[in-house]
């Protein structure tokens, strides 16, 4: 698992570091009771904060991805095929938010959104 953090990027650096890893377990890059890099290996690897990297961790541990054991370290949580449904949906939801909000700035239509979209589908 790589995880690329983008200096020019709007969002914090632990918000990329949760979505990457986030997007890691839903592809099935990473599986299972598979353990995550330590806190501070990670923040070295990535020349960040200690902190930083602990909030994305604490984050991805709040949301269900993830579950730490102390002295041991954070490993992939079980994922049950409907709630990994629910969360790629929300991850769609808010990436169509994006698009929405993108299309709007451009002025594009929901009639040329939806052929867009429809022709991209269907390739």
């Amino acid at each position: 698992m790589e995880i690329i953090i983008s200096n020019s990027s709007k969002e914090p650096i632990y918000l990329q570091i949760k979505k990457q890893i986030q997007a890691a377990i839903l592809s099935g890059e990473l599986t299972e009771g598979e353990g995550l890099p330590s806190i501070r290996q990670l923040a070295k690897d990535l020349e960040i904060s200690v902190i930083t990297t602990k909030r994305a961790y604490e984050e991805l541990e709040r949301s269900g991805f993830t579950y730490s054991i102390v002295g041991k370290g954070s490993f992939v949580a079980e994922q049950n095929l409907e709630l990994i449904r629910e969360k790629k949906l929300k991850v769609i939801e808010e990436q169509l938010n994006a698009v929405i909000a993108n299309s709007k700035e451009i002025g594009l239509s929901f009639t040329e959104l939806k052929e867009l979209l429809t022709m991209l589908y269907e390739v």
